[in-house]
């Protein structure tokens, strides 16, 4: 498949610059890949789309605030966005200035903390916190939100609790796993009190998520590598799923991807069984693909020739997908992170 037959049209007008006043006050577009059908409810009505034998995964990272302004030696401004922690005192971050800077070079972060630039690594750069306190400690004083690049506004007070889920655990994001923004306590009390079993699971979602896939061919593409655990514990929750007949639900493609990576050799009625896990996933799932432990999901809408469309065009069918996303549209639904959501049925199922 090529990458230009997942292009569309988005006003600007419908890209969310902004979160709702409540969590749960977004819209929910249902779609069924097996027929196709489209129902328009609202994301309190969430709850109503599970069965009592159902598991629901969640995504318990959290977002660090990885994004660092300041300046070169050259006084030419510089954003610096973390991409992961190497220890206590040293990252790999992406850079945007209008050169790049020098190995051996400085930045000076406003608020006063200065970075040494070490090295490349790829596209990434390899920086040193010159500090005796941890990168995590100085982030915590100096960083900033990552908001992604289509939210065009300065981060503010309001996204430190926003662009959060609020079950969030374990640091290490530098993007929000955006289908969890939906739930607020109320939804969470109401999926509680229905007795549906909840699991999670930990992916760091890294700043490669907004790119585009560049090259022609999809198979030609090489995702950018994922940090994620999968414990024995979730793996037991789907396991008794299976037995009982329920559903995995995954709570975003994050989910979606670590399950999927998670698989162990072992089929069972048409499945393969998960097994612990924890390290680093690139998995590029596109139309063609074989699910073998999500059968439901949870998502948002997807930026045009971006991977999660094509992940979700995998799951519920490219044309299924198409044909949704011109209906939320021309219903002026709000798209990407801070906007509303789908609950997506499978196109085959097992």
């Amino acid at each position: 498949m090529r990458t230009s037959e997942f292009r569309y049209h988005l006003p600007d007008g419908l890209i969310a610059q902004q979160p709702l006043s409540s969590r749960s006050a977004s819209r929910l577009l249902v779609l069924d890949g097996l027929s196709g059908n489209l129902a328009h409810q609202s994301f309190t009505d969430f709850p109503d789309q599970l069965g009592p034998d159902d598991l629901l995964v969640f995504n318990d990272t959290r977002v660090i605030p990885a994004r660092l302004l300041g300046k070169k030696d050259s006084g030419g401004n510089v954003e610096v966005l973390v991409a992961r922690l190497l220890d206590e005192h040293r990252v790999l971050a992406h850079t945007r200035a209008s050169k790049s800077p020098r190995e051996g070079s400085r930045i000076h972060i406003d608020g006063g903390l200065e970075l040494e630039v070490l090295g490349r690594d790829g596209e990434l750069f390899e920086i040193r916190f010159c500090s005796e306190e941890s990168v995590m400690t100085l982030l915590q004083s100096f960083g900033h939100i990552p908001l992604p690049p289509y939210i065009t506004r300065a981060d503010n007070e309001q996204d430190q609790e926003r662009y959060q889920t609020i079950y969030a655990q374990s640091p290490g994001a530098v993007a929000a796993p955006t289908a969890g923004l939906h739930f607020d306590q109320g939804v969470l009390d109401v999926i509680h009190n229905k007795g549906i079993r909840s699991a999670s699971i930990t992916l760091h979602v890294g700043a490669g998520t907004f790119q585009p896939v560049r090259t022609e061919l999809l198979e030609d593409h090489l995702m950018h590598a994922e940090y994620l655990e999968v414990a024995e514990e979730t793996c037991k929750a789907i396991a008794e799923t299976r037995a009982r007949g329920g559903r995995v639900v995954a709570v975003g493609t994050t989910v979606v991807r670590a399950l999927e990576s998670a698989i162990s050799e072992t089929t069972e009625f048409g499945y393969r069984s998960v097994q612990a896990f924890q390290g680093e996933t690139n998995i590029f799932i596109y139309p063609g693909y074989d699910f073998k432990v999500v059968d439901a999901m949870l998502t948002n809408f997807h930026l045009p020739e971006s991977s999660l469309l094509m992940l979700v065009s995998a799951f519920a069918g490219k044309e299924n997908i198409f044909a949704a996303y011109e209906q939320a549209i021309k219903a002026g639904y709000r798209f990407f992170s801070y906007g509303d959501a789908m609950f997506l049925l499978p196109q085959v199922t097992k």
